[in-house]
């Protein structure tokens, strides 16, 4: 059931400010909290959207409900103001990883840094048997010290939601799918392992691996592996081999990423990191 409403504020409590990102079914707005007096963020979906869309926004109010990790972004309420469902969320103010991209390619310290602390969060996410299938840049928040926040648990546990459909509508982000989601096959944790590897990819190249429409994006990684950069250090080869493997059994797990990471994530570290075993 929904509060009562406010003329003013949403659910007689947040202030809806300027919009600062939008998406297929929902929008983001800055807000303020009137009660707790802080900043927000508060995506609002659209108006009686379609029966999927309410199950998704449902899924995500109790996927991320469940989580708390310090590289995930907080919920902190969820309600609906008359027909429109909504979610107050932490507010991040340093852009997306994606925006960071844009201005070129990430030092291998600095993508070291944040493969550690987006492995650790899809760690704690995965220890709570959730998926969270749409790791991409965009959905990647930088605060103001650069620590990155996984955000967007749309499509997290749902099951089969992303894969090709019969008529080639592709439900998640082409480009990081995983290979036994491009097949329609079961999705698991090591789904989220290959995608982020397709993200320090993409940081230490500032270009796209899978490009083209969405098919195309999406059958390409099923007849090439990733082109990993030769000048990388071996042990960065290995991982990011590892991690972009065709076959999910052969990815390394989030903490073991999450591991290998933190342990290089400093120039000294970076000079003396032996290659990976197998």
């Amino acid at each position: 059931m929904s509060r009562a409403v406010s003329e003013d504020l949403l659910a007689g409590r947040y202030r809806l400010d300027e919009p600062i990102g939008f998406g297929g079914m929902a929008e983001v707005h800055r807000g303020w909290d009137t009660l707790l007096r802080r900043h927000v963020a508060i995506k609002l979906f659209q108006p009686g959207f379609d029966p999927s869309a309410v199950r998704r926004f449902d899924n995500e109010v109790r996927a991320l409900a469940r989580l708390c990790h310090p590289g995930l972004v907080a919920v902190y309420d969820a309600d609906t103001e008359g027909s429109t469902p909504f979610v107050v969320l932490q507010l991040i103010e340093g852009g997306t990883l994606h925006e960071r991209i844009a201005d070129g390619p990430l030092p291998l310290e600095e993508v070291c840094r944040l493969g550690a602390g987006l492995a650790d969060a899809l760690a704690h996410v995965h220890a709570h048997g959730l998926v969270h299938r749409d790791v991409k840049p965009s959905n990647i928040l930088l605060d103001e010290e650069g620590t990155p926040h996984l955000a967007d648990f749309g499509l997290a546990h749902l099951t089969g939601a992303t894969r090709l459909t019969r008529t080639d509508h592709l439900v998640g982000t082409a480009a990081y799918l995983a290979p036994e989601q491009v097949l329609g096959g079961e999705v698991d944790h090591p789904a989220d392992v290959y995608a982020l590897g397709l993200v320090l990819l993409e940081c230490l190249t500032a270009q796209r691996e899978y490009r083209g429409s969405e098919v195309e994006a999406a059958i390409a990684r099923l007849h090439r592996a990733p082109a990993i950069p030769e000048h990388l250090p071996a042990f960065a080869r290995r991982l990011l081999a590892r991690m972009t493997s065709t076959e999910p059994q052969d990815r390394p797990t989030a903490p073991e990423c999450a591991r290998i990471l933190s342990a290089v994530a400093t120039p000294a570290a970076l000079d003396s990191a032996p290659p990976l075993s197998t």
